[in-house]
């Protein structure tokens, strides 16, 4: 079964531009790379050579990772709901302070700016819940409960 990727428009913009600069750019710099160390001789000691076939090994991957994505992705849409779901921002207080999250696709996930996935056990205890409920997370330090403040 094929796995969805749920990302954003400038998510989506983002990884267009990075997949353009890989084809258009990086991988015709590495083949010139790889020819150039290839004309100084014996390959089996030319760590030139070796370096750049791994360098485009990694392009190579990076693209088709891309294309993947791109090719099963979901756009997430910000938008009014009274619940919490894929794309919602919402305000939750803990110990008394209160924290900004938006729940993204893992592709986005970003904990330290508070974007979470929503594959993530936090994420998945957010998701359906309503403002002014209180949720309750289990994590290695121990339990906490955030109570869901506003959602936009």
């Amino acid at each position: 079964m094929t796995q969805i990727y749920h990302i954003t428009t400038d998510k989506k913009q983002e990884l267009e531009q990075e997949l353009e600069a890989l084809i258009e750019h990086k991988m015709p710099d590495l083949a010139k790379r790889i020819d150039e160390a290839r004309q100084n001789g014996d390959l089996s000691e030319n760590a030139e050579y070796h370096a750049a076939r791994e360098d485009m090994g990694w392009a190579k991957g990076r693209v088709e990772e891309i294309k993947e994505i791109l090719d099963n992705s979901e756009i997430i849409e910000a938008g009014d709901s009274d619940k919490i779901r894929i794309g919602s921002t919402f305000t939750a207080t803990i110990n008394g302070t209160e924290r900004t999250f938006t729940i993204v696709g893992a592709q986005e996930a970003d904990p330290m700016s508070g974007k979470i996935s929503n594959e993530s056990p936090i994420g998945k205890a957010f998701l359906g819940k309503k403002k002014g409920s209180k949720v309750e997370i289990v994590v290695p330090a121990g339990t906490q409960i955030y109570e869901i403040q506003k959602i936009s």
